[in-house]
């Protein structure tokens, strides 16, 4: 069943102490290094202004570097956004997509990945949501789709209501050879789950930093290879995007070289340094490491809610388990089972289809076993 002990120290995250947290694909939690980091911010902030803030801003390019290091990419490749949806609208409006362009995505997108590029239909682009409802998209679909018209494939690399794990390198192979991009909103997935994005080969990337970052709401990243970054458009430039950002009135330079052209305006420095201090923790005990942990930890999960009678909520072809198990009850209301398991400390996300559990690298055996015992006594 993997490593007994949780690969990431417990002591370091504060929620353990006073519930048993499996909600990760909700909302993470800041681990104490990256609590304590901000808290300098906001003491450096409160008592030097300008002089307090300057340092951090100084370090966006390092906060760039700990992002790009976690993901096989380099430091020029990575923008500092807002959340997840901002990088996909980044994309979606730097494409240079005309009328009767095609893009594809799955029915089944969460609404950050869908509605940037629903929004296309206004200028006459195609968007064409696949129904993959029966089964994860596969190559050999994607193959099967794919029109001399495509110019994009928009893909979660994780299902968010299920925890379905696409085959990125896969489809990425299938898009290159058809001439079409692939974009993957990785928010399920970066934190907990090891990506090597150029191995990959995808195009772009892009997540928010409140889940498995363990970051701060309200900062996102995004990955952009070189190639691709030079074919987008700048679709909201601001004062920091372009090549000399202190040179306030000189209208004739171009976009600055890397992808912190994307950024625009200020960027949200305590938001990076949340982000680059918690993926330095990860990075430290190995990202790998947590993904075989936190694997192990929701396969234990299945076995044991099955073992219950449980129904749990997959779909065929997925490429690798995940860190999400969503399951079901018979004859039970998922809500109402939900809440009341939570009123016994234990957080999880539940839905009408089902109650959502996703564990990371902190969480140990004894709280799935204890998670498990309480719905057994339920039953």
């Amino acid at each position: 069943m993997g490593e007994l002990a949780p690969p990431l120290d417990r002591s370091l995250f504060a929620v353990t102490r006073e519930r048993t947290y499996l909600n990760h694909a909700a909302v993470g939690v800041l681990p104490s290094p990256t609590a304590e980091a901000l808290h300098g911010f906001v003491d450096a902030h409160a008592t030097g202004g300008v002089l307090g803030t300057f340092p951090y801003e100084a370090s966006m390019a390092r906060y760039r570097e700990a992002v790009a290091a976690a993901i096989g990419a380099r430091g020029s490749d990575i923008a500092v956004l807002r959340n997840t949806g901002e990088g996909a609208t980044v994309l979606a409006q730097g494409f240079d997509l005309q009328p009767g362009d095609e893009v594809l995505l799955p029915a089944e997108e969460f609404p950050s990945n869908a509605w940037p590029w629903r929004a296309l239909r206004a200028k006459g682009v195609r968007v064409r949501e696949l129904d993959c409802s029966a089964a994860v998209l596969s190559p050999e679909r994607l193959d099967r789709e794919i029109s001399p018209r495509t110019r994009v494939l928009a893909i979660s690399w994780i299902g968010y209501a299920d925890g379905a794990r696409h085959d990125l390198a896969g489809l990425s192979a299938v898009a290159h050879a058809r001439s079409c991009s692939i974009v993957v909103d990785a928010i399920q997935g970066l934190g907990a789950l090891d990506l090597d994005v150029v191995a990959t080969g995808i195009d772009a990337l892009f997540a928010g930093g409140a889940k498995w970052l363990c970051a701060l709401q309200g900062v996102a990243m995004l990955y952009v290879t070189p190639e691709l970054r030079e074919r987008l458009r700048v679709a909201a430039p601001g004062w920091r995007s372009v090549a000399d950002m202190w040179d306030f009135h000189n209208q004739s330079q171009g976009w600055i070289g890397d992808a912190s052209r994307f950024e625009g305006g200020t960027p949200n420095f305590v938001g990076a340094l949340s982000l680059a201090t918690s993926l330095e923790l990860f990075r430290s005990v190995g990202i790998a490491r947590i993904e075989r942990h936190v694997v192990s930890l929701r396969e234990r999960l299945a076995a044991g809610v099955r073992r219950v009678g449980a129904s749990v909520v997959e779909r065929p072809g997925s490429f690798a388990s995940s860190g999400i198990l969503t399951f079901a009850m018979p004859g039970r209301e998922s809500v109402a089972l939900g809440k009341t398991l939570q009123n016994e400390g234990f957080v999880t996300t539940w839905r009408a289809n089902g109650i959502r559990v996703s564990p990371h690298g902190y969480n140990d055996v004894a709280e799935i076993d204890a998670f498990l015992a309480a719905l057994a006594s339920k039953v």
